[in-house]
């Protein structure tokens, strides 16, 4: 019986390498979304002189928007895979990311949590840059919006900070003892 509980173990600890393809698969899109990119900034640049300063500001806000979910990607990839399926050589990684290995999953969490304040943030200022577009009702619906991420976001952090110091409390207590 201990053979087929050692044969289970070993196949669902083997299958976390099935999330290799989806990290794979959110680098891909990072390709593709980095085409998407270049494509707007070419389309901005060569608009240079005729867009005005509103026009010209809600570009920029979008170039930013972009930059923020490529830099989700990013996360999500590298943290996912390091979290989840191997870890990444440190002497490599901890040359040129800082926070690798230092983001568990609840940390994760909060990063997307506020990646996704910060981007709806963004959306937004372009809601209200280009107010004569929308109506009240739309105002309306994209603030509570908004506000459903940023409560999110908070209540995520809160819990966050419950758990740690939970694991912090234990810790001391252990160290007492």
């Amino acid at each position: 019986m201990k053979s087929v509980e050692l044969f289970i173990e070993r196949l669902l600890m083997a299958s976390r390498w099935v999330l290799v393809v989806f990290y794979l698969g959110l680098a891909a899109a990072l390709v593709v979304y980095a085409v998407s990119f270049l494509a707007k900034f070419v389309k901005i640049a060569g608009s240079v002189f005729v867009l005005g300063d509103a026009d010209m500001i809600l570009a920029m806000l979008a170039l930013i928007d972009a930059a923020l979910v490529a830099s989700l990607i990013v996360m999500v990839m590298l943290a996912g895979y390091e979290n989840f399926v191997s870890r990444i050589d440190q002497a490599a990684a901890n040359a040129e990311i800082s926070w690798l290995g230092k983001l568990d999953a609840g940390s994760l969490k909060i990063k997307v949590a506020s990646s996704i304040v910060a981007i709806s943030s963004i959306h937004l200022l372009q809601v209200f840059l280009n107010l004569q577009n929308f109506s009240s009702m739309q105002l309306l619906w994209a603030t509570l919006i908004h506000l459903t991420f940023v409560v999110s976001a908070l209540i995520l952090a809160i819990l966050d900070r419950i758990v740690s110091y939970g694991k912090d409390k234990g810790a001391a207590d252990k160290t007492a003892v």
